[in-house]
C-alpha cells in the first residue's frame, strides 16, 4: 500500500500519542494530535484523514467507553467513510464488539505491538480510501456540507457562500441529507 495522506490520533495521555506517532509516521505524511476529542469536528472540516485512532476513555478513572462511543458517533456522522481504530487499556469484549456495531474498523488494546497497530491503521485506511471511491453523489455532497458548516462553525451564511449555494438551498440540502 502506498503512504497515507493523514491520520489523526485522539487520546489524553501524552505518552500515548508519541508512541503512535513515532510507529506510523514511517507510513504516513502526516499525524495530527489532539489531547482530547474536544475540536475533532475542526479537524475533520479542516483535513480529510485516512484514518482516525481513537482512544475509548476520557478522565482519570474512566474505563466504561461511553466518551469513546460518543465520538465514534460524531466521527461517522461528519464522515460515514473515514476508517476509524479505536483503542483502550481496559478493554472488553462487549466493548469492542458494540465499537465495531457502531462502524469502527478495529479494536485494539494499549499497550500494541507496533505492527498490529499499523495493519489495524493500514486496512482502515484502506476501507476508507475504497469507501471514499465508492460514494454516491449524495454521500459526497452530504460531506461538503458537512466540512463546510464545521470549518464555519455552523454559521449558515458563511457555508452557503463557500459552498456556492443561496442560503435556501442550504435548508434544503441539510434537510435532504439529516443535518
Amino acid at each position: 500500500m502506498e503512504q497515507l495522506n493523514a491520520i489523526l490520533v485522539i487520546d489524553d495521555d501524552r505518552d500515548v500519542l508519541e508512541a503512535a506517532q513515532l510507529a506510523l509516521s514511517p507510513y504516513s505524511a502526516r499525524i495530527d494530535t489532539s489531547l482530547s476529542p474536544d475540536g475533532v469536528a475542526g479537524l475533520l472540516a479542516s483535513t480529510e484523514y485516512d484514518c482516525v485512532l481513537l482512544d475509548m476513555n476520557y478522565g482519570a478513572g474512566r474505563r466504561g467507553g461511553a466518551e469513546g462511543m460518543t465520538v465514534l458517533g460524531q466521527l461517522k456522522a461528519a464522515d460515514p467513510t473515514l476508517g476509524v481504530v479505536l483503542m483502550t487499556a481496559y478493554g472488553a469484549i462487549s466493548l469492542a464488539v458494540e465499537g465495531l456495531k457502531l462502524g469502527a474498523d478495529d479494536f485494539l488494546l494499549k499497550p500494541w505491538r507496533n505492527k498490529s497497530l499499523v495493519d489495524s491503521v493500514r486496512r482502515a485506511a484502506e476501507r476508507t480510501r475504497s469507501a471514499r471511491e465508492l460514494a454516491t453523489l449524495d454521500d459526497l455532497e452530504r460531506s461538503a456540507i458537512a466540512r463546510a458548516l464545521g470549518r464555519h462553525e455552523g454559521n449558515i451564511a458563511q457555508a452557503a457562500s463557500a459552498l456556492g449555494l443561496s442560503r435556501p438551498a442550504l435548508y434544503r440540502r441539510m434537510a435532504k441529507h439529516g443535518l
